[in-house]
Formats: C-alpha cells, structure tokens, sequence
C-alpha cells in the first residue's frame, strides 16, 4: 500500500515463498480429495477444492508481483470470487449428502487434517514473515488462516463421527468451511476496494465495496 515504495514486491524471497506454499498446496489438495473420496467426507472434499482454490490463487499472487497494482487488484478480485463459487459448490455437496445419505470415516478425516494442518501452518507461517504485502499476498494470508481453523474443525468432527457413527458432524464442518470460505471472499473483495482509496487517496463510501 502507500508505504510500499522502495520495496520489491517482486523479489526472490517472496517468489521463493509462493512456490512453496503454492507446491504445498497442490499436495495437501491431493492428499484430501483421495481421502475423502474413500473416507466418503464432505469435509474433506471440501478442503480438497479449497486448498485447490488456494493454488490458484498462489499461482496468481506469483503472476502478480511484478505487475501494476490495477493488476494485483484484479487477481485479488479473481481469488475472492472464486472463493465465493467454491462455498456455493461445498453447500450443495452437503445438501445432496444430508438427502442420500454417507457414511464418513471419522479416523481418515482426523488423520488427514492433521496432517493438512501442520502443512497449512507452515504456510502461513512463511506468508506471515513476507513484509509489505500487497492486496494479493494479503489474500493469499487470509487463504493459509482460513485453512488452518479449517482444519481443526475437521479433528473435532472425526472424534464426534468416532463417536456417535453420525454423518451431520461431517456435513456441518463442511459447511463451516464453505462458510469461512464465503466471509473470506467478502473480505478479499473488500480489501482489493479499499486498496483503491487507498491509491487514490480518497475515503471509502459505505456499501460500495463492489463498485469499484
């Protein structure tokens, strides 16, 4: 933002960064849709696609650094909307699984997030050490923070699954992520509008976060 100039967004360490957390990504994206496919997990599916997003994302911030702050502005906007499109796909998954029916693997889905976990906090770990972030590498933060709370809902929901051999725990974690997923699009799309003002040096009008 304003207090950005001198500093190269563009440098080696931030573009050492973002692969990492991009390659990480990838395969914690893996990881979950293999276990979920055959733990028959709506949780984990749905970290699966939003560490899958996450990717992207990171791809894009990669993309972005060296470009204009137009630019950046835009694939920060590109990340929030499809962070908006993946919630709506998590929701009807859970729907269709709560009419059919499933049968979740509380042990795979605790397994899984476990190790998920100690991925995605390294992370943001690595996301939260780069300085002077722009509007996209705060994205990409927000992405790694959203992950991480993610993940421990899905321990919780395996113990519960362990537990009682219900799938709703299943089903509400992964609305709950579609749901961090959906204040996180909104808040991404609020950043990329405010960085404008910021740009421009004039105040931000309430409501019109999508104008601009």
């Amino acid at each position: 933002m304003s207090g950005n100039h001198g500093v190269d967004l563009g440098s080696a360490e931030k573009r050492r960064t973002l692969w990492i957390v991009l390659w990480l990504n990838v395969a914690i994206a893996i990881g979950f849709f293999i276990v979920g496919y055959f733990a028959d997990s709506n949780a984990l599916l749905a970290n699966g696609l939003d560490n899958s997003s996450d990717a992207i994302v990171y791809a894009l911030s990669l993309l972005a650094l060296t470009r204009s702050r137009t630019w950046k502005r835009g694939a920060a906007r590109f990340s929030g909307i499809m962070l908006l499109v993946f919630a709506g796909g998590v929701i009807a998954d859970a729907v269709r699984r709560f009419v059919e029916g499933s049968e979740p693997g509380g042990l795979m889905m605790m397994a899984m997030a476990a190790v998920a976990a100690v991925v995605n906090l390294i992370c943001l770990r690595l996301l939260q050490k780069m300085k002077a972030k722009d509007v996209n590498l705060r994205a990409a933060t927000t992405f790694s923070f959203n992950d991480f709370i993610s993940n421990g809902g899905i321990i919780i929901a395996g113990i519960i699954v362990m537990l009682t051999g219900a799938n709703w725990p299943d089903l509400l974690v992964g609305i709950a992520v579609a749901g961090i997923a959906l204040w996180g699009g909104i808040d991404i799309l609020r950043d990329a509008h405010m960085d404008v003002h910021d740009e421009e040096g004039t105040e931000h009008h309430k409501g019109d976060e999508f104008g601009r």
